[in-house]
């Protein structure tokens, strides 16, 4: 089993930045992915971004340019670099990873970024 361990949210004004990041409990001898989903107040839960194993980045439109995903392998940890933020991008954002071979997904508990003025 592993868990992720997510932090990085808060509170922060339109136009700041944030860093999320998220931690695998421990070394995960296979090709994974790991990414990010959101879910807004009322709306369904969004898929944000993802980075494939061989670092491949791929991002939904509304974050383009402004979003960056990355990843540490030996810290077994992600990482989502959020700038130009704006008030539409209040959520709680979930991070996830899937293991390839077995298809295996694990959850983040959700951490709260707020943007507002």
């Amino acid at each position: 089993q592993v868990q992720l361990v997510e932090s990085g949210g808060g509170l922060v004004q339109p136009g700041g930045s944030l860093r999320l990041s998220c931690a695998a409990s421990r070394r995960i001898f296979a090709a994974y992915n790991m990414g990010w989903y959101r879910q807004s107040p009322g709306k369904q839960r969004e898929w944000v971004a993802t980075i494939t194993s061989s670092g491949t980045e791929t991002y939904v439109e509304a974050v383009k340019g402004r979003f960056t995903i990355s990843r540490d392998n030996a810290k077994n940890t992600a990482y989502l670099q959020m700038s130009s933020l704006n008030p539409e991008d209040t959520a709680v954002y979930y991070c996830y990873l899937h293991v390839l071979h077995t298809a295996s997904q694990y959850w983040g508990q959700g951490t709260q970024v707020t943007v507002s003025s």
